[in-house]
């Protein structure tokens, strides 16, 4: 099984790779790091929904990808989910 990566941006320009742990269009679950030194967090959409943010040991990171792609994206994944709705 390969787990979903997605790129970030951390608040000093560089990016990152995280796992994703739950997708949703309200909020994406991602985990930093690896083993016992890995961080979880939770990436909420901002208010105008042209990103996702969320903070980590006080460090903003920042996933830019629109709210409505996100939503694209698990649509694609799993069309049956739309369709129960």
């Amino acid at each position: 099984m390969n787990p979903e990566k997605i790129k970030v941006r951390l608040e000093n320009g560089q990016t990152m790779e995280v796992v994703v742990l739950s997708k949703r269009a309200s909020a994406i679950e991602v985990v930093l790091g690896e083993g016992i030194h890995n961080v979880k967090c939770q990436l909420t959409p901002t208010r105008n929904g042209l990103s996702y943010a969320g903070s980590i040991m006080g460090r903003e990171i920042i996933y830019e990808r629109s709210r409505d792609k996100v939503q694209a994206d698990i649509d694609m994944v799993n069309p049956t989910l739309k369709k129960s709705r």
